[in-house]
């Protein structure tokens, strides 16, 4: 068999399959790429040979080995990650992207459906819609796919028995019904044999629908996307020269023509356009998908992830929003805590400020959360850092998808899809007085900032931090002290010890000590505040040298000797739950401002390291 190249002529359609593990998905794609007469000589003779050491086919050639590539898929007979395989026929050319059934590999399967046109729904015909059927046909459906292909598998197996078929479609439809899939259509296959996968069976009489190719080659998925509001997200700001300024970047819908007028979604400014560019010169239209370079007629300031629209169809420009969000690292979501988020070109702060509900996406029921975990999806608020544009996904996959990553490791965190912007928090807006921050913190002669003692309980933060604004208010400076026991009798009286608690009582004090800042005091802030995430979010609250971390390094053993309160030994003995250093983790600093090693040192010669670091920053103490 011999290997070709697609003509660049024909129209391209990516899809998925998926489904439940077993069904075939993989034999399926091997069926295609078989029929399609894209293998090479050398790969049928090594799947031939692994046919006999891995396959589940008999003596037959097992096609799913051309799929399952990665040695611990052969060995357990399954789907791990997403394959993605290109084969074409004389009518269309495809990618394929075949996706794991196993629940624990959700997020791979929700990777694969983000940019597919299509899904097939591989069901074993002697076993009907189950779970993971239910499972990957939701999110198919959050994730924009409105096409599907029910494909009926191992119908050799019930004898192409017309009534199971019959049963398993109307199963499916009743279920699929409140989805919003635009069409359905099923047909029954062997995968393994090629009834109606390629060329039409003989052994179903009273089929009459199209094959599966045939279908794939005639469906029409066209999304429209150049009639849609014309949106273009700015990905590089082209200036070779001193005589042209251009925004390159890739229509993600509409058209646009020289001469329209335009309007940057988030500033406002508007412009008209001036030119088309192109390498292959200069275009009178340009729509949706095309990679083209704008020129304005005004000098107005774009940047990349500026997005450029028509002044007449805007989209909405929030900082909060709510949107479905599919969880995809291994350590759980926390709402407060803060991730970057990128939309777009736009990357921007972000925060799940509350989870509106978690969905069982085994049985697409609703259920109260308070985290995600790995593989798990949720309707969430956000609080972004900045006012973007945004669109909903449905109205746009381009300009309604974002991704949160995590801001130490640098692990992509999440998918997530937006559903509207929340308008309540579009009529609220920063304040500005005349008498601002600088003239509070004058009029006492202070040098606004937070002192952050973190460590252990036990470790010597509030001693410390009390010694410290002892002489701070001896030389007439102006502070104010928070400490974690003091918040919780009275701001943070509703919250627990769970990670979740601890990341919005953080949160809380943040803005709490944002506050005294802007009244121009020294905070002296004393938690254990046990988590990197939630430091690093109280920093980011403040300017530039309003955040001093000090990290109070005492060694365990000594805490638990000095244990005032009795805490350790309840922890220990299992009365307490979620106490850092015992059954819940303590993040030391990576690089704090002040790193005190308590061992050996009294709390007094620990005050001082701090009162010279403040002197050091210009504070008289």
């Amino acid at each position: 068999m011999t290997h070709h190249r697609a003509p660049d002529h024909r129209e391209l359609l990516r899809f998925i399959t998926c489904g439940s593990v077993d069904d075939g998905k993989s034999t399926l794609i091997g069926r295609l790429l078989y029929d399609s007469q894209l293998i090479f000589e050398d790969t049928l003779a090594a799947i031939t040979k692994d046919s006999r050491k891995h396959g589940t086919t008999g003596d037959d050639i097992d096609l799913a080995l051309l799929v399952d590539g990665l040695e611990a898929e052969r060995q357990q007979g399954i789907t791990i990650d997403v394959a993605y395989r290109f084969f074409q026929t004389p009518g269309r050319a495809f990618i394929v992207a075949d996706t794991p059934g196993h629940e624990q590999y959700t997020r791979n399967m929700a990777t694969g459906a983000s940019s597919a046109s299509l899904a097939v729904i591989l069901i074993d015909a002697r076993k009907g819609v189950l779970t993971q059927t239910r499972r990957h046909s939701y999110i198919c459906s959050l994730l924009g796919i409105r096409d599907i292909v029910v494909a009926v598998n191992k119908i050799d197996l019930v004898n192409f028995d017309e009534d199971t078929f019959d049963r398993i479609v109307g199963d499916y439809v009743t279920f699929a019904s409140e989805l919003g899939f635009r069409c359905i259509v099923p047909v029954p296959i062997s995968a393994r044999f090629g009834d109606n996968v390629s060329t039409p069976s003989g052994n179903m009489p009273w089929y009459h629908g199209p094959t599966l190719i045939q279908h794939l080659e005639h469906v029409d998925v066209a999304q429209d996307l150049a009639v849609r509001p014309f949106r273009f997200p700015v990905q590089w700001v082209n200036r070779p020269n001193l005589d042209f300024r251009g925004f390159a970047g890739t229509i993600a819908s509409g058209r646009v023509a020289p001469g329209d007028q335009v309007v940057v979604a988030a500033s406002g400014k508007t412009s008209r356009i001036a030119r088309i560019v192109t390498a292959d010169g200069d275009l009178p239209v340009a729509e949706a998908g095309q990679a083209v370079t704008l020129t304005l007629e005004d000098e107005v300031d774009v940047a990349r992830g500026d997005i450029l629209v028509h002044t007449a169809d805007r989209p909405p420009v929030a900082d909060q929003f709510a949107a479905h969000l599919i969880w995809m690292d291994e350590e759980a979501m926390l709402p407060g805590r803060s991730y970057l988020m990128r939309i777009g070109n736009i990357w921007t702060p972000c925060s799940i400020t509350s989870i509106r509900h978690r969905v069982d996406v085994n049985t697409l029921e609703e259920h109260a959360a308070r985290r995600l975990s790995l593989n798990e999806i949720g309707f969430c608020n956000f609080s972004a850092g900045q006012p973007i544009p945004i669109d909903s996904y449905e109205d746009n996959r381009t300009t309604g998808a974002f991704i949160l990553v995590d801001r130490f490791t640098n692990r992509t965190a999440a998918a997530g899809m937006v559903a509207y912007p929340l308008r309540r928090a579009s009529n609220i807006h920063h304040e500005h007085f005349t008498v601002d921050k600088a003239a509070r913190a004058a009029l006492v002669g202070n040098k606004p900032m937070v002192l952050w003692f973190t460590g252990l309980s036990g470790s010597g933060k509030s001693t410390i931090a009390n010694i410290v604004e002892q002489a701070l208010h001896r030389a007439g400076r102006q502070t104010y002290s928070l400490d974690g026991d003091n918040i919780r009798h009275g701001l943070c009286r509703d919250l627990g010890f769970t990670a979740a608690d601890r990341v919005e009582n953080i949160r809380r004090v943040g803005e709490v000590a944002k506050l005294f800042v802007d009244a121009g005091v020294i905070v002296l802030a004393s938690f254990i505040s046990p988590f990197r995430a939630e430091r690093r979010m109280v920093r980011d609250l403040l300017a530039e040298g309003e955040f001093l971390e000090v990290f109070v390094d005492t060694p365990i053993e000594d805490c638990i000797k000095r244990d005032p309160k009795g805490l350790y030994a309840k922890a220990k003995a299992g009365e307490i739950k979620n106490f850092t250093g015992i059954d819940s983790p303590y993040e030391p600093p990576e690089a704090p401002e002040l790193h005190l090693l308590t061992a050996g040192s009294t709390a007094e010669e620990s005050a001082n390291a701090v009162l010279e670091q403040l002197r050091a920053r210009g504070i008289a103490c």
